[in-house]
This record gives C-alpha cells, structure tokens and sequence, in this order.
C-alpha cells in the first residue's frame, strides 16, 4: 500500500471513524477483564451547536480513554445529551414565536410534543459533530436525560428524599424570571452593575407631626410596603420606634420597627420594608412578624394589592409613583446610584425577588459530606486550586429551589386531591386519593430543575438505582472532565448525590479544563462577533489538526489563547509526519514483511541514540498524561517527532537505509520500529493520520498477535534498558549542538547552504578528540563539512561558537566581507538585545508577578534565559567578526 503525496484529511475521518464503529472497538463490556477506566461525556445541551469549549472537552478526554484503552483498560466512554429545561424551552418559543405562535395556544401536551421534535432534529446534531471530532465513546450507549431509564431515577430519588424530609414544600422568597417565568435557583442569576437612581421619598406619620423620608431604588415596589424599619442605635429615630406611618399613596398604616441590621450610613439610614419583592426585607420581616404583600405577578406587572396601579409594568408603575409622589410633594429629591440587578443566566431579564409557593431540597449535610470527601482525597481536583472554589460554594449553601414553573422537563411526582387537598408523593399516579378517597388527582404543574437530573448523571446512566453489572464495574466512574463555570451547577450537586444515594463519590479525579479566548485573548462570545466554529477550523485543517492545537494549548490553570497560525502549525506537523512516513515507505522497497528483529547491542551510535530518545518520550508523554499535563504530553511528541526524529534521525539514517547487507536491514528495523512507536503515542492526539500511516507501516512490524487497527494497539512502554551509555548520550548531544553551531555559523558567514565548508573544533583535551571520532561522520553528513581540523584554525578566516564543552567554527569563504557580516549581526543582536529587555522588564513588574499564575512567569523566565543566552552568543561572535573586519 503507497502512500499519496498529500494527506487528505476528511476523507481518513470519514473512513477510518466509520471502520472503527463497525469493529466495536469503542464498545464496553462489563465482564471483560482488566483494570476500569470509566468517564460519563458532560451532556451537552440540546439546544446547542458544537463550540470550541466542547472541542477543546472533547480531544482532552478523548486524549486519554484512547490512551488507556491502548494500555490495556476496560474502558467505557459514555456519550450523552441534556434535556436542559429552560434553555431548550426557550429555544422553541423563540422558534414558534416566528410562527405567531406561543406555547399557551399550543398548551401543554402539544407544546412538549413541539420539543421532541425539536429533539429529533437538533439534538442529535452535536453528538454527529463529536463524531466528526474523533470521540472514541461507545456510541451504543447513548443516553439523554429524559430516557425512560434516567427518568425513573429522578423520579426515585425525589420520592426517597422526600420520604427522608430532605424535600419539602414551602412558601418563600425565590428568583423568579419574568419572561421565562419561572423560579431560577442563586446560581441561575448574573449579576451586574447598572446606572440607576436613589429616590427619596417622604414617608407621612399618621398622627400628622412630620414625615421620615427613606431611600429606595425600587419605588413601585412601596405598594407592598409593611414597615419602615430603623436601627436602633440610631439617634435620629428613636423617638419614632412604634409610631405608625400612612403609606403615600395607597394609604395603609405601618409602622416604625428597629432592628440592628439596618445600615444607618445608606441613604437616610430608615428603609421601607417589603417582605414579599426583597430578601433581605423578607428576613427582616419574618423577625417581626410582618405581613407579606405581594403586588406583582408573574410577568412582572402589578396586580391586585397595587390599587390604581394594576396591570401596569413594572417599569411604567415606576415611572407613575414617582409623577404622583411628585404631584403629592412627597418626593424630595432624585440621586444617581450605580447598584447590581440580578438578571437571568438564559435571558438576561431583570429577576424578581418574588413570594411563592416552591419545591426545595435540603443541602447542609450533604454539602459537608462532599467537603469531606474532596479534603480526605477521594476526590482530586485539577488544577488542585480549584478545590477552593468548591469548598467556598459548597460552604455557604443554601437550601436548593428545585421546582421550575416550566412544561419541558421532569415533572415533579407530587400529586393533590382536588376533594380533600391531600398531597401525594409517589413514583406513580395514585388513583385515589388515601385520605378521601377521591378520585380526582391532581399532578403538579411544575418540573425539576435540569440540574437535578444531571445531578444524577454518572449513576443514572449506567442503570441506577438497579444493580446491574455497568454499574458495579464503571462506578465510581474514573475521570469528570468539564468546565470551571459548573463546579456548582453540576460537579458539586454530583457529589451530594453521590455520595447521598451509593455512599461514594461519582467520580476519582475532577479535570477542569481552561477557558478558551480567541488570539487578543478576549473571551469567545457572540456579541463580540469572535466565536470560531470548531467545524469551519475543523474543514480548514483537518481534524487532528485541531485536536493537537488544543491539546497543546491545554495548560493547566491557564487560558487558551487560540490563533489560526496554531492551527496551521499543527496541520504542518500532520504534513511533516506524512512526508517522513514517505521517506520511511520508500527506504521499505524490497524488505521483507515483517521485519526480523535485531540486536540493539550491535546498532550504530545514532539507531540506539533514537531509540533512547524514543524510550524517554514514552516515559514523558505517558507521566504527563497520567498527571492530565495534556499540554507537556504533546509538546513532547512535537519535539520528538519533528526534531529528534525527523530533522535528525532521518538524517542519520539516509546512508545506512541505502547501504545493503546487515546495516540495511538493521536501519530499516529501527526506523519502522521507531515509526510504529511513534505513531502509537501519537494516535490519542491525532487519531487519523496516524491510522492512516500505520496502516502500511503494520506489515513490516514484527510483534506477535499484532492488532488490526491502532485504537486497540498495545500501547508503547520504555525499555526496560537503555540503550545508550551515559558517555554515548553525550557524545551524540555534543554532535547535535556542534551540528547546530556549525549551520548556524555557515549562514552568518554567508555559505550557500548546498556548499562543503571545513569546520574547526576544539575540544580541549584528548578525550573530546577521541570522542569527536565517534560522531565525526555524522556532523560530516549533517553539516555538509569538506574537512573537520581537530584544534585551532589554520589562519585568521574563522568564527567560532563557544559551546560548554569546545569551541566550535567554520572558516569564512574567501573574500568574505567581515564588516558586512558584523552590520548585520548588530541588528541581529540589537533585536535580541530587545526582546530580552521586554521579558527582564515583566519580570521586574510586580502587578505581573503577582497577578499572574506560575506557569506564566516561569515561561518568561525561561524566554529571558534563552534570550540571554543568545545575546551572549551573538555578543561573542560579533567580537570575532570586529577582530577580522
């Protein structure tokens, strides 16, 4: 089989994904034997396209279940999608809203039968396009939150917390959101700062001897005004405490309490209490006993308790109390103030602190026990930093709002008499009613919230709550990989449950993965109009191509800077690779298949120096993984592969491959042996193009019960010699940095790089001349040297490199122009000089040492050493040149 000039990218994904899929190599099963690697795919939403969050989620796990099904794992990776209640809700409103239409006319059966279909035509479009992406999940096993399966779960662990008064119904102070109408946990509102005003309004005493005036930002919420409350240290107010108020403009009477948590500096320091639109009234007013008046609906418009007011906005009754108190002359004065309004995560409508009768879920004690657990280290977090984030949430909790007033979702199990009003709670309708006997049941309106289900995901998903063998041999499951922004959405709820419901936790390790920025670092969203489709980079480049940009760029603890040059660098490592496989095939013609094995021992300096580096790069690559380093994994198989073995080896080998006889077949077993290795390490990073090579390397690969396809292939482990001396190491290092040194002065000097130019070095001492022997050919070869003088130059025409260990040089050709070299190593050495100086003053930065994270500082840190050491470089043959200009 021969390989094409070019690598044609799709037509390998489409091919060889599909091959994959029809041999079940993706597949698990529980009865095999093996050590378990386990992880559940974070479901994404039905409502979404494919995004470079996902991509980057997607390569990094598929990064490491391709790496250990390699080693040998019983691996399961279980792909899945999310119902996602509100977000999937809102998404086909705003899809019938272009009808004319809304759900209400539909009404509730019809308006679900809408959402399935919109399931049916959208939700599986991100799970095709995880495919496109490479994911190596057993696609047999795809689930979705609203299975009947994890339905029945959901439906059981409500019932059970229930029966254990860790769910309960109560009337509370709840976000609610007035365009999706609904109630909307803490975590469901984004917060951010707006321009608005501080009114001031007075407040009539009722016995008509003067006013208190207040502050508010909310005056048409006064209509529901129960008290004005004063602290009680508060001189100005204390003959007030107890007197009663006339409510401006509705006429009520209230009264003046005290209460120590009042702020006395804000405003007036006398606040207008409304127990039923603000949470800190409501706390306020459950201390006192106040009534709860509440004078908006669910749309935000004021309702019966609002007088005059009714059925207007909140937005126009703002605007008509402040033209009446104004008219009243109760209105004393107007102030700026710049204060934070909750708004909706999804639609970014200002909530309501509303009043309403909800479903919550207890959480104190099992928020402690998932604390513990992460602090005793049955769960690890990476980076471990964010461990802190966890503990801080999980910390302050409070009792969960669990019920949405939604129609797309988990209907909630709870069901009333219409007779007697008796509540039932059961995992199926009851047909009459225990207490009356009634036949009239009633089931709640409401949903669960989507991240109750979730909650339930790693479980669910491998058939909790009934014993079956998935759940016994893949839970715990081994690895959760997802983003920052859902540790308390979804990780921390997993852990209560978790640990709640099996008395384990859901998963070993939490890998959180970093933020994605586009190239001037600015977060990706759509109204920055800099969002990047994974599927145009993905036509452009070449799966792989992405996959190992992001795995590169996958630092942990630190954001991804993309940039489309990454992206070509990357499909010009996959062309490399390709051209290299080339080279290798057509040094293969006329070897027999497979190739017999050889005796390390009795190959040549370079053949045992490639393979200890190979051997070294399967070590690094396979630590950086097991420590999810993806970033350290991949630049090691870079540097490997593009320098170690292609710029060098290859090199090294093109005699040896052509000589004939014993030292052929010996160059031929390592470079395929080197090759097969290679690309094994490399196919969890890029998945195609390694199959598509090591498909007609695998002839040649002597290995018994050889696998047919590489995601089953032995993964490669180390020698367990080495096949290189301390001393030979060295030698063939001192031969690649004299190398380097020798090019580097053949194009200062001026050398036309097909040239043969005679190299000077001195080692100093007889054992770098007798070593220098050993290599002699090599640095011959990949130089193209005429001559190599051991010693000094004869005459005054050549430029060294002083390396640590000799002095390296090349003699100018004749009639050299030594002042015009030297003009143009000044500008060279000024450019460095430049760089350097930029790096030395970030370090000296304090804002940028203390701000920045630790991988960023030793990164310039470094950068500015090599920079230094360049200019010292520079600065040394500049010197040289001055001396013969």
């Amino acid at each position: 089989m021969d390989l094409p000039k070019t690598f044609d990218s799709k037509s390998a994904e489409e091919r060889w994904f599909q091959k994959w899929i029809d041999l079940g190599y993706f597949k698990a099963d529980p009865a095999r034997e093996g050590r378990v690697f386990s992880v559940v795919i974070p479901p994404p939403n039905i409502t979404g396209q494919l995004h470079l969050g996902h991509a980057l989620n997607v390569s990094l796990q598929d990064i490491i279940v391709r790496t250990r099904r390699m080693q040998g794992y019983n691996t399961l990776w279980l792909p899945g999608t999310d119902h996602a209640g509100i977000a999937t809700q809102n998404a086909v409103e705003k899809n019938l809203a272009k009808d004319g239409k809304d759900r209400h006319l539909l009404g509730r059966d019809a308006f679900v039968d809408r959402v399935w279909q919109w399931r049916a035509t959208y939700g599986d479009r991100i799970m095709n396009q995880l495919r496109r992406l490479g994911a190596s999940c057993d696609w047999s096993r795809e689930r979705f939150t609203l299975d009947p399966g994890l339905s029945r779960a959901v439906t059981k662990v409500f019932v059970d917390l229930y029966n254990k008064n860790l769910i309960y119904r109560a009337k509370r102070l709840i976000n609610w959101c007035p365009r999706c109408e609904t109630a909307l946990s803490d975590l469901e509102v984004d917060h951010k700062d707006v321009a608005g005003s501080l009114w001031y309004i007075r407040y009539p005493l009722a016995d008509g001897a003067g006013s208190i005036t207040i502050a508010t930002t909310r005056p048409e919420t006064m209509l529901g005004d129960t008290a004005v409350a004063v602290n009680p240290g508060d001189e100005r107010y204390t003959p007030y405490v107890g007197k009663t108020i006339r409510l401006p403009l509705m006429g009520r009477e209230i009264k003046i309490i005290a209460d120590a948590a009042i702020d006395r500096e804000f405003g007036t320091g006398a606040l207008k209490v409304t127990p039923a639109h603000d949470p800190v009234d409501f706390e306020l007013g459950k201390r006192h006993s106040l009534e709860q008046i509440a004078v908006l609906d669910g749309k935000a418009r004021i309702n019966e308790n609002g007088g005059a007011y009714r059925g207007l906005s909140r937005e126009d009754a703002r605007k008509q109390i402040v033209r009446d108190l104004e008219q009243a002359e109760l209105l004393e004065k107007i102030e700026p103030h710049k204060h934070a309004v909750g708004v909706c995560s999804r639609c970014d409508t200002i909530v309501e602190p509303m009043l309403s009768e909800q479903w919550f879920m207890r959480t104190r004690e099992m928020a402690d026990r998932a604390i513990e657990a992460v602090r005793k280290g049955d769960t690890t977090f990476h980076p471990r930093f964010w461990e802190n984030t966890f503990f801080n949430w999980l910390e302050n909790i409070h009792d969960w709002c669990i019920s949405r007033q939604l129609w797309w979702g988990h209907r909630i199990p709870a069901y009333r008499c219409a007779r007697c009003e008796h509540l039932i709670v059961a995992a199926e309708r009851p047909s009459r009613c225990p207490e009356c006997d009634g036949s009239d049941i009633i089931q709640d309106d409401d949903v669960l919230d989507t991240w109750f289900s979730s909650g339930l995901w790693p479980m669910s998903t491998l058939g909790w709550p009934d014993d079956t063998p998935e759940l016994r041999r893949y839970y715990p499951t081994s690895l959760l990989l997802t983003g920052f922004d859902i540790i308390f959405f979804w990780v921390a709820r997993m852990m209560m449950f978790g640990l709640e419901l099996t008395d384990q936790v859901p998963f070993k390790d939490v890998y959180i993965t970093p933020l994605v920025r586009d190239e001037l670092g600015k977060k990706m969203t759509k109204s920055k109009g800099n969002v990047v489709d994974p599927l145009d980079l993905m036509e452009q480049y070449g799966a792989d191509a992405v996959r190992f940009t992001l795995a590169q760029l996958a630092a942990q603890g630190r954001d991804v800077i993309l940039s489309h040059d990454r992206f070509a660098a990357s499909r010009a490592f996959a062309n490399k690779i390709w051209n290299a496989a080339r080279f290798v095939m057509m040094n293969l013609d006329g070897a027999p298949q497979p190739l017999a094995t050889v005796e390390i021992v009795k190959l040549g300096l370079a053949e045992r120096w490639i393979l200890s580096r190979l051997d070294d790069t399967i070590g690094e690559v396979s630590r950086s993984i097991d420590a999810y380093e993806f970033n350290l994994a991949a630049m090691k198989l870079y540097q490997f592969i593009w320098h170690e073995f292609c710029d060098w080896y290859i090199e090294l080998s093109k005699d040896s491959l052509k000589a004939g006889g014993e030292r052929q077949a010996a160059a031929r077993w390592v470079v395929v042996n080197v090759f097969d290795k290679m690309l094994r390490l490399l196919h969890p990073f890029m998945p195609f193009v390694t199959e598509e090579i090591w498909q007609v390397i695998r002839p040649y690969i002597d290995e018994p019960n050889l696998a047919a396809h590489l995601p089953i292939a032995k993964y490669p482990e180390p020698s367990t010699t080495n096949p290189l001396s301390p001393a030979e190491e060295t030698a063939m290092n001192h031969c690649i940095e004299a190398t380097e040194a020798i090019n580097s002065l053949r194009s200062l000097l001026g050398w036309h790089p097909g040239q043969r130019v005679t190299a000077v070095i001195n080692a100093g001492d007889a054992t770098g001349a007798s070593e220098l022997e050993t290599w002699r050919s090599y640095a011959t070869a990949l130089a193209k040297l005429e001559t190599v003088k051991v010693g000094k130059s004869s005459g005054d025409r050549a430029v060294f490199s002083h390396l640590a260990w000799a002095d390296v040089g090349v003699e100018a050709p004749e009639g050299y122009d030594f002042q015009v070299a030297r003009q143009k190593l000044q500008k060279q050495l000024d450019e460095v000089g430049k760089h350097a100086a930029q790096h030395e003053a970030r370090l000296n930065d304090s804002r940028f040492m203390t701000k920045a994270d630790p991988e960023a500082r030793a990164e310039v840190a470094q950068r500015f050493e090599s920079l230094q050491a360049q200019r010292k470089l520079l600065s040394e043959q500049l010197r040289q040149l001055e001396e013969r200009a």
